[in-house]
């Protein structure tokens, strides 16, 4: 259905709250997500709006480990935080942008306040460059970091142009920074898979390579199961993990580039979870869960 969501009734757009059999289409239709619903699930792949939050696992290919309680307290957590009258989409284009590209309408950054003045996280979940698999590859961690006291950003990007997307995010962030209560100094940059990619490649090379004005680069990059295997030495301090039985790309090569970025004076850390496939996000009931508070931790010691 490429984010658009079917048609349906009064009742259903004015439902309270979410449950897992609540469908793909009864969440983004709700009235509290008007004009940013679509983003909330892929808007490039084709599915079927009739899809229960308890069965989303087919829209999300190469990942593994959907946990259904936490897609139902992440859409519940949205509907909570906008209708107690917080701002939670944020488009990072203008109006003229949008209207010159229409396509600049389909990306825009999720923010999941933790408390005001504390530092941030940019977040960007992986899908292959094909589609924004947030649901489970940023969403998840972004309410945590939220949790912790840290406000967090998703970012939902073209999978065509997600550099762009990223270091305008991060320029509408710092741009921003006072109207969204947010620290910017010593901010981290997460992402899995691709996202992890472009975590990396931002962290070496910031925002003035991709035509924004010059920011400072994250101190922190969080990675999650990426093939990635260069390294430049501009690398910022870097936490990674990743299953041993990673389909989509060996963790040796993750257990490489960390030491290669150690080699060149950088701190950098790897969880390897031994058994765990490609896209467990948070790894709920696995043995990777509570790998985020090591990741915070590693964050923490470099702000």
């Amino acid at each position: 259905m490429n984010g658009d969501s079917d048609s349906t009734s009064g009742d259903v757009n004015n439902i309270s709250s979410f449950t897992k059999i609540s469908t793909v289409s009864e969440v983004m239709d709700n009235k509290s997500f008007e004009g940013f619903g679509n983003l909330i699930f892929p808007v490039d792949r084709d599915f079927d709006g009739n899809t229960r939050l308890d069965d989303i696992d087919d829209i999300y290919v190469w990942y593994n480990y959907i946990n259904d309680d936490k897609t139902v307290e992440i859409v519940n957590y949205m509907k909570d935080e906008v209708d107690a009258g917080n701002q939670i989409f944020y488009h990072i284009y203008s109006e003229d942008e949008m209207e010159t590209d229409p396509e600049k309408r389909n990306t825009g950054i999720f923010y999941f306040r933790g408390e005001p003045g504390n530092k941030m996280a940019i977040l960007n979940a992986g899908g292959g460059f094909m589609y924004v698999g947030a649901m489970q590859d940023s969403f998840p961690h972004a309410l945590e970091l939220s949790k912790k006291g840290y406000n967090a950003f998703a970012l939902i990007y073209r999978p065509g142009a997600a550099m762009e997307d990223l270091v305008r995010a991060v320029a509408f962030i710092f741009e921003h920074a006072d109207e969204l209560e947010v620290d910017t100094s010593g901010y981290s940059v997460w992402g899995g898979s691709a996202g992890a990619r472009m975590a990396a490649w931002f962290g070496n090379d910031g925002t003035e390579v991709y035509g924004e004005k010059a920011y400072p680069k994250p101190a922190t990059v969080v990675m999650q199961y990426t093939g990635l295997s260069e390294v430049t030495g501009a690398e910022p301090p870097t936490y990674s993990c990743v299953g041993t039985d990673d389909g989509t790309f060996d963790y040796r090569i993750m257990e490489e580039r960390t030491n290669r970025i150690k080699a060149n004076g950088t701190d950098a850390e790897i969880e390897v979870f031994d058994g765990l496939p490609h896209g467990f996000g948070l790894g709920i009931g696995t043995n990777a869960e509570g790998w985020i508070d090591n990741a915070v931790k590693f964050w923490e010691d470099h702000m």
